[in-house]
């Protein structure tokens, strides 16, 4: 394994990536978005989750992006999609990926359903979401953010689906990537029920057959670096299984 660590995607923001390179000629690359509530959090913070991708063949890669309270929505989308875009323009310079991955947990899987769900931030930088082998969305918002609420001076523990809520595009484009959606059984309060109305969302527009779902348990991301993910059904597993399998 190779780690090329704090390379630049956009230099005029300082905004920079961690990339996990498996030792192998060809792999999957997975673009993997931190939680942290759009506040908090930093691409270091998964590395011990990277680290077990790229050592079963598959390349990550963990990306920073501008955060309150120095940025304001919806400047850490265009981040992360930028990020993409950087990976689609570069990858080749590191080895042959064959397929192209996206993910986040918390805020970042609220950012990944938005890029998912959203085609115009890919589609800025002539990214069709298509061109996306597989999202993973891990204990997203699919409603509108509660930080971004709070930051507009909304309660944040509303429920408000509106153009800031991933759940507000589904079913505006006739086909979607393959994704794994994943919620813990004790998540943050009203998480597991939204993520169900995404999944049934989904379901209703006929794009079942896109969706795998992982019950996880325990606290809200907890098992994301958690030791145990090594072990039979743990979060890198699971990311591994379904990335390998499309």
């Amino acid at each position: 394994m190779k780690k090329f660590l704090d390379v630049c995607y956009n230099e005029e923001t300082k905004q920079c990536l961690d990339i996990y390179l498996p030792d192998a000629q060809e792999f999957k690359t997975f673009v993997y978005f931190h939680g942290g509530g759009i506040q908090a959090g930093d691409k270091s913070d998964v590395k011990f989750f990277c680290e077990y991708l790229a050592n079963r063949g598959i390349a990550a890669i963990s990306v920073n992006y501008r955060m309150y309270p120095d940025a304001k929505y919806p400047e850490f989308i265009e981040d992360v999609a930028e990020s993409v875009a950087w990976v689609f323009n570069n990858i080749e310079k590191y080895g042959k990926s064959t397929g192209i991955y996206v993910g986040g947990s918390s805020a970042g899987g609220y950012m990944s359903q938005l890029l998912c769900f959203n085609k115009e931030y890919l589609a800025r930088h002539n990214i069709n979401v298509m061109d996306i082998a597989g999202f993973v969305h891990d204990a997203g918002q699919p409603t509108a953010h509660f930080n971004v609420l709070a930051k507009s001076g909304l309660d944040g523990k509303r429920v408000i689906i509106d153009e800031r809520a991933p759940l507000y595009y589904v079913g505006v484009d006739s086909e979607y990537p393959p994704m794994l959606i994943i919620v813990s059984d004790n998540d943050m309060f009203n998480r597991f029920e939204q993520t169900q109305l995404l999944i049934t969302t989904l379901k209703h527009f006929g794009h079942g057959d896109k969706i795998t779902y992982k019950l996880m348990h325990g606290n809200h991301c907890a098992y994301v670096e958690a030791e145990t993910q090594d072990g039979d059904g743990g979060f890198g597993q699971t990311v591994a299984d379904f990335i390998l399998a499309n």
